[in-house]
């Protein structure tokens, strides 16, 4: 497996969040990610980008080039035990996506065009979480 750099943009605002929840998350993202790009025996890349979208969020993805995400499965996967692993528990995409939006954001996957997976998740500024509060 190759590891492409990471594409982290620069000055992003701050997010108002739980730094070992998202620790957890992220990691639990990017193991996925490497786990599927295992599977298809096959080098790969996982790559990890950041930046701000239009919303004035932070948004995160995680791309793999692994053995892929059928469009049917793309919210399956985030089913409590629901799991496309021989040793899956089917939790850690549920947990997730809870810890995601008890932060105010959004997590999702899609496919990606040629081969693979990309989770991708946002995360509100905290500057504009205080606006509205």
């Amino acid at each position: 497996m190759r590891f492409r750099s990471t594409e982290l943009a620069p000055e992003l605002p701050k997010v108002r969040a739980d730094r070992v929840q998202l620790q957890q998350v992220l990691m639990n993202l990017m193991l996925n990610g490497i786990e599927a790009i295992s599977e298809g025996n096959v080098a790969g890349d996982l790559t990890v980008k950041s930046q701000r979208n239009p919303e004035d969020q932070v948004l995160i993805s995680i791309s793999d080039t692994g053995i892929g995400l059928p469009p049917e499965r793309a919210e399956k996967v985030f089913d409590a035990f629901f799991t496309t692993k021989p040793q899956g528990t089917g939790m850690g995409l549920s947990i997730s996506r809870s810890i995601i939006e008890s932060h105010g954001g959004r997590l999702w996957a899609t496919g990606n065009p040629d081969r693979g997976a990309t989770f991708q998740c946002t995360l509100p500024a905290e500057h504009a979480m205080t606006a509205t509060v």
